[in-house]
């Protein structure tokens, strides 16, 4: 696949619901994550299984907080917030996707201020931290839009689609 091509920027959707996500939801998560443009900004494998999102669910982890993002009942984002722990314990991780069809409606932003919400008013935390592959556009400026900054550049970080690629590593403190 060449470099993401930039999302069309459309009208935010009025009706879209933020919410914690469930094992109910394992289902559409695993429908989501398989489609090729949101796996494509990820390190996740093609033909992620039910079974392997179903597990996420199945391991409790009080440091794990995932969200998502629903439209007329359908899931079409994820975001989640893995916090680190001992003297890291200020700090967390987060991966999001959109689905293909839904790029550029503002979905990203929604699910990126809930998360810093639940970062900065709830866990305390003062650092978040991410990759994203430097190709990806859309999701750099997402990013930059809410105060993350490239501290730096891993080299090779990840083999996709034949080829390795780039990303940086991104963060923002509180």
């Amino acid at each position: 696949m060449e470099d993401e091509p930039p999302a069309p920027q459309l009208q935010p959707y009025p009706d879209l619901i933020i919410r914690a996500a469930r094992p109910s939801d394992a289902e559409a998560i695993t429908t989501l994550v398989n489609l090729p443009r949101f796996r494509h900004g990820t390190l996740r494998m093609p033909y992620q299984t039910l079974a392997e999102t179903t597990r996420r669910f199945s391991e409790a982890n009080p440091n794990r907080h995932g969200l998502v993002a629903e439209r007329q009942e359908q899931i079409i984002g994820e975001i989640g917030l893995m916090r680190q722990s001992g003297r890291r314990a200020h700090v967390a991780s987060i991966g999001m996707g959109v689905h293909d069809a839904h790029a550029g409606r503002g979905v990203g932003s929604a699910l990126l201020a809930a998360v810093i919400d639940l970062a900065n008013n709830w866990l305390n935390l003062r650092r978040l931290e991410l990759t994203v592959f430097v190709d990806n556009q859309s999701a750099l400026g997402l990013y930059r839009k809410f105060g993350f900054e490239v501290e730096g550049t891993h080299a090779d970080f990840a083999f996709r689609e034949g080829r390795f690629v780039d990303a940086h590593a991104m963060a923002r403190l509180k």
